[in-house]
């Protein structure tokens, strides 16, 4: 009786995370076949749960323009997910904090290519850098501070 309840238990726990998983947001990276960084990104988010779909482009200013990153604000590589914008190396943990809050926005940026961000972690140096919210008119604010 004991061994079938933990099989129940067990079964039950597999179910839950094939679930989970069936169950990740789906995050539509566009990035250049070249970009090594962005293929960490990826990983990056993939390693925090996210089922990652890349799309090798040699225009992702398209991809900026039709998600709204605002002029100046680019980085190498443009995401989508759940209808938000995500441009540049922005953590896992910020992109999952945006899903849960579901602020009224175009989505996250993080200009540039700071070292020390999720893909840039090349050698020791960690520059302080700072994840914006892009307001749906294109206006940002500090979303978090690294």
């Amino acid at each position: 009786m004991k061994t079938a309840f933990l099989q129940f238990l067990l079964i039950g726990s597999f179910a839950t995370s094939a679930l989970a998983a069936s169950e990740a947001p789906i995050v539509d990276v566009y990035k250049s076949p070249s970009c090594g960084c962005c293929g960490k990104w990826v990983d990056h988010m993939r390693a925090n749960g996210f089922t990652v779909r890349s799309h090798d482009t040699n225009d992702v200013v398209q991809q900026k323009y039709r998600l709204g990153v605002p002029y100046g604000y680019g980085s190498c590589h443009t995401a989508e997910v759940n209808g938000y914008l995500v441009e540049g190396h922005v953590p896992a943990r910020d992109v999952r904090r945006l899903l849960k809050e579901k602020p009224t926005a175009r989505g996250l940026v993080v200009p540039a290519m700071p070292m020390g961000s999720p893909g840039m972690e090349q050698g020791n140096r960690k520059d302080h850098y700072d994840v914006l919210l892009v307001n749906l008119d294109g206006t940002t604010q500090t979303y978090t501070r690294y």
